[in-house]
């Protein structure tokens, strides 16, 4: 048999409904060692194949991540090295991805079980394969891409250090202020974009980035970046299948929203975290409900505080107000023209008091208030 004829014999189990047919597949690989550069250069192809459907290396990680295991993971970061080494220049915010599945999947290795090995690609092969398209965010590797930005915008450097001392301090004041600082440098950020759009308006379009949305409670989660994206002339939609929210905006405004999602996950994880060793510490267990509610209550509180803060910067600048709305529009457009057919979702968790009282008040100490004095850092 020819290895062209292994392979293509053995990939008849990628559409099989049986594992009966993927153990006989992998016995086939297994007993013919001249197919292993066919099989690579096939992955490779799969992995390709993602791209042109609308998949990015942080999509495919958090698929493999979910319903198969860390041999599976090691694999598809061999992969998707190899496939995109072959490109001059990759898309914006495609290297990030690269590094963190490098980080995520170690250093690479393979099973020195050849039956073993075999199973792990045809598993991973058929998830792959069986993946749906998706509304693409952006250009594929390999296309005209446009002319690489040279360093990070100095506005987006300021927000990112503010955000990384608001994470690491331990004095709840400073990092309510760090983080409010933060907010209203997005907020007048926008309000320069608009201003510049007013002036001389561009051909540029509303973009889209795809941001990780993960169990536990990952619909508290969801609802916090929302409030973010919304409270910074974004919209959110929700894939819950897949685990992330594609953010609509204009370029601009996409990775600060991202910024301080992160940021404040960050935050209110930690938060949670200290509420749970008081409620422990007065006799109660940790319960799912309690971090649910505490997080629910989280996501609705900093929202409201988030866009109290953008309306107020916005007030500043009432002949802006125009230009913002006509890039409101626009976003808005767009998000409907990428999902047409989106729902509202009900919210699913069990109500605990005391979770929903703690959120709410670490919501406030993450609060957004630009105008109080005294914390060193903060310009």
């Amino acid at each position: 048999m020819s290895t062209s004829t292994t392979i293509d014999k053995a990939f008849e189990a990628l559409y099989a409904g049986d594992d009966g047919s993927l153990d006989t597949a992998a016995s086939l690989l297994a007993a013919d060692p001249a197919a292993d550069a066919e099989l690579v250069r096939r992955g490779e192809a799969f992995v390709r194949t993602l791209w042109e459907r609308g998949w990015q290396p942080a999509d495919a990680v958090r698929v493999v991540r979910r319903d198969l295991a860390d041999e599976h993971l090691r694999v598809l970061a061999a992969l998707v090295r190899a496939e995109t080494a072959r490109y001059e220049r990759l898309p914006h915010r495609w290297q990030p991805q690269l590094d963190e599945l490098t980080e995520r999947a170690g250093a690479p290795g393979r099973p020195t079980d050849r039956f073993s090995y075999a199973t792990t690609v045809l598993e991973l092969y058929r998830l792959l394969v069986r993946l749906p398209r998706l509304d693409a965010v952006g250009p594929v590797p390999g296309e005209t891409l446009p002319p690489a930005a040279a360093g990070e915008p100095r506005m987006l450097t300021r927000i990112r250090a503010l955000l990384a001392k608001a994470e690491a301090t331990g004095y709840p004041e400073e990092a309510e202020a760090l983080t409010a600082k933060a907010q209203e440098l997005m907020a007048r950020h926008s309000l320069d974009e608009a201003t510049l759009a007013a002036g001389a308006p561009s051909p540029e379009t509303p973009g889209a980035v795809r941001i990780g949305v993960e169990p536990p409670y990952e619909q508290a989660k969801a609802i916090l970046l929302d409030a973010v994206a919304t409270a910074n002339h974004c919209r959110a939609v929700w894939n819950e299948a897949y685990g992330f929210s594609t953010v609509v905006g204009f370029e601009a405004d996409l990775d600060p929203v991202e910024l301080l999602y992160t940021s404040l996950l960050v935050q209110g994880t930690s938060a949670m975290t200290r509420a749970e060793a008081e409620q422990r510490a007065g006799g109660r267990k940790r319960t799912k409900s309690f971090r649910q509610s505490f997080l629910l209550a989280y996501a609705n509180r900093l929202g409201t505080r988030l866009a109290t803060t953008s309306r107020r910067v916005e007030a500043e600048a009432p002949t802006l107000l125009p230009a913002l709305a006509s890039r409101d529009v626009a976003v808005t457009t767009r998000t409907d023209e990428l999902f047409p057919e989106t729902r509202t979702a009900r919210v699913r968790a069990a109500w605990d008091e005391e979770g929903w009282t703690h959120g709410a008040s670490a919501a406030d100490r993450a609060g957004l208030h630009p105008g109080r004095k005294g914390v060193r850092g903060a310009e």
